[in-house]
């Protein structure tokens, strides 16, 4: 196991001014609520950003009577993470801070998916706090990981969406539709005041040689933007930049939810029908912001598709009355007839096939939580999508028992995405068509599973996320 690189608070650049206990209870104030006696989780990379917001925290949360829990991840992709996990430890005992490392079992990921990589970080510890009750967990992203953040986006083409970049508070939502709140109190903050406050606590830290590979976009932006300082365009200018976006973000998402009450109709089958009228006569941002949403929604993305694409999309649907269909981030966009257009899951896109026993309920697909009671029999069970095949089955064994299915006005194109219960004779449960292969060997199984739409973003932003879908029941109970 390599030694970490550690670095003494005396090598502290010169001139910045440390983050007293004031300055961060303002920073954390516009954060709340919270509770009398906060229980607060702290990323804990053990660089100079995390290491600083830990500390802070710590006083923060003793001044009040609550705790800090300092959460490291070791994610094994360099080969002293495991000993930088053990020395952020020892150095947290040393000031009574409790600390828990985490490890990363998923395979090693590679250039080409760091943002799975960061979307599974932050997936493991969201996790631990939910398992121990704590509502906050806090994130180290100071200004310059804000300015990088912004830079980021504009390369790659954004509205403002993209250039408010991190936002201060989000919530991390989980298959039950419960969430942990991801606070980053230190977007306004320079990594010089930072490494002063550690130097001010007589705190050393840990390097991280990756920051500065430029293998990576972020390193390569960040060479960029220390060239582009001199011209203007420094890091406390883009995070400002970020800020007014932000605000400006703020109030489009309140304009585009009442567009979106107007010309949208979810369903809990998880698509949306929408009234192209209502948004051809709203101004083109809000309309595209109101579509990005949509397909976001349904497809159970965690963030909208590229603007570009978006924009073509819009183009096909708004520019006239000859509407074609048209695919976009696992959706399919199929025209009605009358004006309005679905909004489904594009069937090639869902592939997932979970295996679910008695008592269990997982997430499937992203964006249906499902489970099974404890009622139905031992057996093999899978949730897939439905199909075509799957479909016709469903049909015929319905027609057979002389129970038609029935959609419920789910449209066809929708249809073959449900969520269904497969066991080796084929499709056992789909509670959006209300079909349960109905035997005396597996009436209870069928009666027992559940899906319910629980998208990664509801259309409407501080809503709940989750349409239920009780379990099947019979007609006259």
């Amino acid at each position: 196991m390599a030694a970490p690189r550690i670095v003494a608070p005396e090598q502290a650049g010169p001139g910045a001014a440390p983050v007293d206990e004031r300055a961060f209870a303002a920073l954390m104030q516009p954060l709340g609520p919270f509770e009398p006696s906060p229980r607060i989780a702290v990323a804990v990379s053990g660089g100079s950003d995390s290491l600083a917001l830990c500390l802070l925290a710590d006083r923060w949360t003793r001044a009040r009577g609550g705790a800090v829990f300092a959460l490291t991840v070791d994610h094994r992709l360099r080969p002293e993470s495991g000993a930088e996990a053990a020395q952020v430890k020892r150095w947290l005992a040393a000031r009574a801070i409790s600390h828990r490392a985490l490890r990363w079992t998923r395979a090693p990921p590679t250039g080409a998916t760091q943002a799975e990589a960061r979307a599974a970080r932050l997936a493991l510890l969201a996790g631990w706090c939910r398992r121990a009750g704590i509502l906050h967990l806090l994130l180290g992203h100071q200004r310059e990981d804000q300015a990088g953040t912004a830079l980021q986006r504009l390369v790659h083409g954004s509205g403002i969406e993209g250039l408010a970049a991190m936002a201060p508070v989000r919530l991390a939502m989980e298959p039950d539709g419960g969430g942990v709140r991801l606070l980053r109190p230190l977007l306004s903050v320079p990594r010089d005041a930072l490494t002063a406050t550690l130097a001010d606590h007589n705190q050393p830290w840990l390097d991280d040689p990756t920051n500065r590979e430029t293998k990576h976009l972020r390193p390569r932006l960040a060479t960029a933007l220390a060239r582009l300082g001199p011209e203007g365009l420094s890091a406390a200018r883009l995070a400002r930049v970020a800020a007014r976006a932000a605000d400006d973000r703020a109030a489009l998402d309140r304009l585009c939810t009442d567009l979106l009450a107007a010309s949208a109709h979810p369903a809990p089958a998880g698509f949306v029908t929408l009234d192209l009228e209502v948004l051809r006569h709203a101004p083109p941002a809000l309309a595209l912001r109101a579509l990005g949403r949509v397909v976001t929604t349904v497809s159970g993305a965690p963030h909208p598709p590229r603007l570009e694409r978006l924009e073509r999309l819009a183009r096909r649907l708004l520019g006239d009355d000859d509407v074609k269909a048209a695919t976009l981030g696992g959706c399919r966009v199929v025209p009605q007839g009358d004006g309005r257009v679905v909004v489904c899951r594009e069937p090639a896109s869902v592939t997932e096939v979970l295996s679910l026993d008695p008592g269990e309920s997982a997430l499937w697909d992203r964006r249906f939580v499902v489970s099974l009671g404890r009622s139905a029999r031992p057996g093999r069970f899978v949730v897939r999508r439905l199909g075509t095949d799957g479909l016709a089955r469903a049909r015929a064994a319905a027609r057979a028992a002389g129970t038609p299915l029935r959609p419920d006005r789910i449209p066809p194109p929708a249809r073959p995405a449900l969520p269904a219960l497969f066991d080796l004779d084929g499709p056992l449960a789909a509670p959006h068509l209300h079909y349960r292969r109905t035997s005396h060997r597996n009436e209870a199984t069928a009666a027992a599973f559940a899906a319910a739409f629980a998208p990664a973003r509801p259309l409407a932003p501080g809503l709940p996320a989750t349409l239920r879908v009780l379990p099947l029941q019979d007609e006259d109970s």
